[in-house]
C-alpha cells in the first residue's frame, strides 16, 4: 500500500479507487488503518470509494522526530488534496471523531456527511470533560484496553474476535507519537454551527463514551441523528459490523 509523503511525515494508506464517492475512515487511539477490516470490502462493495489511514504516531506512518506535531485535521486536508477527493464522507470511530469534527469545522465545504461512533467528539467545554474524568477514573484507565473498550457480551462470544482486536491495539499507536493539538478549540458552542449532515452512533454497553454522554454531543449538533446500538461497547463497529454497517451505508447515501 501507498505512504502519502506530507509535511513532516509519509501517511500510510489504503484507497479502493474508483469513481464512486468518497469514504474517509478514522481510526480510534487504540487501532489503526487494519482495524476497519470490516467495513472496507462492505463499503467498497456498495459502490464508494474507501480510504483508510494511519495518523501521524500510528501504525505504519513515519513521522519526521526533527519537525512540529501539527494538527491531524490538517495531515487529513494534505491527504485529501494529495488524492484528489472532494467532497468525501467521513467516517470516524474513537478518538477518530474529534479528527473529523476539527477537519469539518474548519472545511465545512468538503464534507459530505460525517459519522461521530462512540467517541466525544473533541469538546472541551468544562462540564463535559468534567464528566469524562468521573466516567473514566484512574482506577478504569488501569484495565486492559479490551476490557474498557470491548463490550462484554462481545468478548463473552467472540474471544477470537476480541484477540484480533486487543493484537490491532498493541500494533496501534507508535511508543513516541506526537501530541497533536487540533485546529479548533471545540465547544458546544462552536458545534451548533455545522451544518454537515451528522450520524452519532453509540453502543448501549459503552463504558468510554457512554449513552448518556454521546447524547450530548448529539444534542450540540444541529439535525444529527443519533442511533444505539445494542450490546455494544465501545469499539461497535468491530463488535457489531453488519448493523453498524448498514446504518452508515444508510446514512451516507443519502447525502
Amino acid at each position: 500500500m501507498p505512504y502519502a509523503a506530507l509535511p513532516g511525515v509519509r501517511l500510510w494508506y489504503t484507497d479502493s479507487g474508483g469513481s464512486g464517492a468518497p469514504v474517509i475512515f478514522l481510526h480510534a487511539a487504540s487501532g489503526h488503518a487494519g482495524c476497519w477490516v470490516h467495513q472496507l470490502p462492505a463499503f467498497t462493495a456498495a459502490g464508494f470509494r474507501c480510504i483508510a489511514y494511519d495518523r501521524r504516531g500510528w501504525g505504519k506512518s513515519q513521522t519526521d522526530p526533527s519537525g512540529q506535531p501539527g494538527c491531524a485535521s490538517d495531515d487529513l486536508h494534505a491527504l485529501i488534496e494529495q488524492l484528489g477527493l472532494d467532497p468525501c464522507h467521513l467516517v470516524a470511530t474513537a478518538a477518530g471523531g474529534a479528527v473529523a469534527v476539527d477537519y469539518t469545522l474548519s472545511h465545512p465545504d468538503r464534507v459530505s456527511s460525517l459519522v461521530l461512533a462512540d467517541c466525544s467528539g473533541g469538546a472541551r467545554d468544562a462540564g463535559y470533560v468534567r464528566l469524562q474524568e468521573i466516567i473514566r477514573p484512574a482506577a478504569f484507565e488501569a484495565w486492559p484496553a479490551e476490557m474498557r473498550e470491548v463490550g462484554p457480551s462481545y468478548r463473552f462470544s467472540n474471544p477470537e474476535g476480541t484477540q484480533r482486536w486487543a493484537e490491532i491495539d498493541h500494533a496501534s499507536q507508535q511508543p513516541d507519537a506526537p501530541r497533536q493539538t487540533p485546529r479548533n478549540h471545540i465547544t458546544f458552542e462552536l458545534l451548533t454551527t455545522l451544518r454537515t449532515p451528522t450520524l452519532v452512533l453509540t453502543g448501549d454497553a459503552d463504558l468510554y463514551s457512554p449513552p448518556s454522554m454521546m447524547r450530548q454531543l448529539a444534542a450540540a449538533i444541529p439535525g444529527s441523528q443519533h442511533v444505539l446500538l445494542p450490546e455494544a461497547g465501545h469499539a461497535a463497529f468491530w463488535e457489531q459490523p453488519d448493523t453498524w454497517n448498514r446504518l452508515v451505508l444508510d446514512f451516507i447515501r443519502q447525502h
